[in-house]
């Protein structure tokens, strides 16, 4: 029988990334206790008012059909907190919720890039970036963010990549996988990009509040942008809830609409009880927040500093998110062939890079969602392996 070309174009290379993840899965399902820093599954609880509010929710029977959009009161305190944040005007109209920052940048870019349209993004990306685009019909474009520079964008690079046929620029910060947090003058360089070629500007902006080295910039505050911005985000990372896949999109209204049109015939619309949990989180300043910022702010310096031991290898201290960079190609392995090797020989599962562009080649990506205890056990075995490889 034959299949859709659409499922070649949602394969990709990232589809490769989650092998020795899996293997790790299936060493834990054998009653193992590898430790698994591959994805950034947040190892902290909710917020306790959220959970409550979800509770409620469900004792009060919001277990029927909601809002395809979302509902209004959720979409208005989404709302409320980019105004707050950024500074220029938004309301209920430019919001829609979405299954996840995963869900709401497949669905952002199904509505603004086609067939003959390049998407620019700048790599190393997420792994599933290459299988959003390529679903969407349009070509990927790659510009390279290098460790030299700290993974940080180069203008003229980006700048150089722009052709006629680009339709978005799709910026993510701070960045996945490296840590990086984008400079004001960055991203304001990005929108007068943007601006000058009749540019949508795409920013993930999931890890928005655990950038620790600089505030992070909102791109909807910037000037001259609120009709070619769209903003995706979700509070699975910053209330570790990505099991509730909540998130959101903010927008042009008129995009709002065309997302409404393909939720109407993809999700019908998020569980009405998960949504009384998220307006929970929008309702006061959690606590909770900022100890998990907290949090990474202290598991990357430990990381960091315990990794600078490792003979060989060179680690890139992030400037926010959830993960530490490792580069390997010193021990003369690639990224995978030492991360296989690290859980063969000590039971330490990280993610290889390699599927996240070129730019990541021999790069592990290191997951901060454990105690410290556990972080600082984990490095300890990977300086004990890379000095196996040095000896």
């Amino acid at each position: 029988m034959r299949y859709s070309p659409f499922v070649d174009r949602v394969a990709g290379r990232g589809a490769g990334a989650w092998a020795v993840h899996m293997e790790a899965l299936q060493l834990r399902a054998a009653g193992q206790d590898p430790i698994l820093l591959t994805v950034g599954d947040p190892d902290q609880p909710p917020p306790e008012k959220v959970i409550e509010a979800t509770i409620q929710g469900l004792k009060a029977g919001h277990t029927g059909y909601a809002p395809i959009a979302g509902l209004p009161e959720l979409r208005a305190a989404i709302a409320a907190r980019v105004q707050s944040r950024s500074g220029k005007p938004c309301t209920a109209e430019n919001v829609v919720i979405v299954p996840g920052t995963q869900g709401g940048l497949y669905t952002a870019l199904q509505c603004l890039a086609g067939p003959g349209d390049e998407v620019i993004v700048p790599e190393p990306m997420y792994a599933t970036y290459e299988a959003v685009v390529g679903a969407s019909g349009a070509t990927m474009v790659n510009v390279p963010l290098r460790p030299e520079t700290g993974f940080h964008l180069d203008m003229a690079a980006l700048a150089a990549a722009v052709t006629p046929r680009t339709r978005v620029i799709w910026i993510t910060s701070p960045h996945n996988p490296t840590g990086a947090v984008m400079t004001r003058e960055e991203v304001e360089e990005v929108a007068r990009l943007c601006r000058r070629h009749d540019l949508w500007l795409v920013s993930d902006e999931v890890y928005e509040d655990l950038a620790f080295a600089r505030p992070h910039v909102h791109a909807w505050g910037l000037e001259g942008m609120a009709e070619r911005t769209v903003v995706v985000s979700s509070l699975s990372k910053s209330h570790a809830m990505p099991g509730y896949r909540m998130g959101w999109i903010v927008g042009p209204p008129e995009l709002a609409r065309h997302l409404f049109n393909l939720l109407l015939c993809m999700l019908y619309g998020a569980p009405p009880f998960l949504q009384d949990g998220a307006l929970a989180a929008f309702r006061g300043n959690l606590p909770e927040v900022a100890a998990m910022r907290a949090d990474y702010r202290r598991r990357a310096g430990l990381m960091a500093q315990l990794l600078a031991e490792a003979p060989n290898c060179k680690v890139t201290p992030p400037e926010g998110g959830m993960f530490v960079m490792l580069d390997v190609r010193g021990t003369g392995l690639g990224s995978d062939a030492f991360a296989r090797g690290l859980l063969k020989a000590e039971s330490v599962a990280v993610l290889p890079c390699d599927g996240f562009g070129p730019s990541a080649a021999g790069q592990l990506r290191i997951s901060l969602t454990a105690g410290d205890a556990r972080l600082a056990e984990a490095a300890t075995r990977i300086v004990r392996y890379a000095r196996s490889l040095a000896s």
